[in-house]
Parts: C-alpha cells; sequence; structure tokens
C-alpha cells in the first residue's frame, strides 16, 4: 500500500503524519479515513478548491488531473504547479508527501 507523508499543518495535522492507503483511493478519502480533517466543502464532488494540496513528491504516480479539476485549480489559494484537488488525486503504487496549504478559499467553512 502506498504511503501518504503529510507535512505539518497548524490546523489538520500539526506534527505531520504518515498514513498508508490503498491503491485507487483519493488523498481526501485516505486524510478521513485517518482522521485528518481536511476541508472538502463539496463533498468530493470536483465543484470546490477546499481540499487543495500540493504533492511534493510522487506527484506523477497520481491520475492525470482532468480539465474541471484544472479549471477549478486556477481558483485555489496558493496554487502551484504540483497542486490537485486531493478529492480527484488518486493513488497508485507509489508515495506520495503532501502539503496542505495554510488557506482555503471557502467562504462558509463547514464541521464535516
Amino acid at each position: 500500500m502506498p504511503v501518504i507523508k503529510i507535512l505539518p499543518h497548524a490546523e489538520y495535522c500539526p506534527q505531520g503524519a504518515e498514513i498508508e492507503a490503498p491503491a485507487g483511493t483519493s488523498i481526501c478519502e485516505a486524510l478521513l479515513d485517518n482522521n485528518v480533517k481536511i476541508e472538502h466543502a463539496c463533498d468530493m464532488s470536483c465543484a470546490c478548491t477546499t481540499c487543495h494540496v500540493v504533492v511534493k513528491a510522487g506527484y506523477n504516480s497520481l491520475n492525470e488531473a482532468e480539465e474541471e479539476e484544472e479549471d477549478l485549480l486556477d481558483r485555489a489559494w496558493g496554487l502551484q504547479p504540483q497542486s490537485r484537488l486531493s478529492c480527484q488525486a488518486i493513488l497508485a503504487r507509489e508515495d506520495v508527501t503532501i502539503e496542505i496549504p495554510k488557506y482555503s478559499l471557502n467562504h462558509a467553512k463547514e464541521n464535516h
């Protein structure tokens, strides 16, 4: 199973973490399944940017971003070349390292 290394984030994962998830799982699902409460305001339907992550290692092992995701990413805070919506980034067999950006463009944060 691939490992997701999560770099420290003050709110969601203060100490950082390493979690395992089966190939074929989205990064967002893996985080939520392991009590990393990343925002996902659209319930993982690729309609917002609240689950935006920056993939620091293992980017090329993920599925290719579709046009809908790329269009949404243009609105994400802190966009970088290796940015992905974690709800759309599907794990393969390689480990990945991610950073959750400090801010999100969620205007109505909810408790998911």
